[in-house]
C-alpha cells in the first residue's frame, strides 16, 4: 500500500523559512512526478509546486522566487524549501504523488497534509 508521508511544517514569523519533506513508500514500480499544493481557509486546494522525476518544475506565480522544490530518486522524497514566507502562505500543504503500484498503472496520490502558519 501506497503512503505519502509528510513533514517539516509549522509555526513560523514573517520573512522566516521551512523545508518541507514528502517520502512515498510501500510497493513503488515508478513515480512520474511529485508535487505541492497548498489549502487555506475558505479557498481552492491550489498548486504550489511540481517536479516530474526528469526535473522539470513548475511553480505558482506567488511562491516563483521564494520557494524551491527538489528531489531525491533514490529516496522517493520530494522537498520543498520555503523563503521568505508571508501571512498569505498560510496553509494546509499537501504532498503529491503521481506514481506506479502496479507495472502499467499511474495513479493520483495524496499525503494527510501539513499546516504552514505565518503569523507575527
Amino acid at each position: 500500500q501506497v503512503q505519502l508521508v509528510e513533514s517539516g511544517g509549522g509555526l513560523v514569523q514573517p520573512g522566516g523559512s521551512l523545508r518541507l519533506s514528502c517520502v512515498a513508500s510501500g510497493r513503488i514500480f515508478g513515480i512520474a512526478a511529485m508535487g505541492w499544493y497548498r489549502q487555506a481557509p475558505g479557498k481552492q486546494r491550489e498548486l504550489v509546486a511540481t517536479i516530474t522525476w526528469g526535473a522539470r518544475i513548475n511553480y505558482a506565480d506567488s511562491v516563483k522566487g521564494r520557494f524551491t522544490i527538489s528531489r531525491d530518486n533514490a529516496k522517493n522524497t520530494a522537498f520543498l524549501q520555503m523563503n521568505t514566507l508571508a501571512p498569505e502562505d498560510t496553509a494546509v500543504y499537501y504532498c503529491n504523488a503521481q506514481l506506479s503500484p502496479v507495472v502499467g498503472t499511474w495513479r493520483d496520490y495524496w499525503g494527510q497534509g501539513t499546516q504552514v502558519t505565518v503569523s507575527s
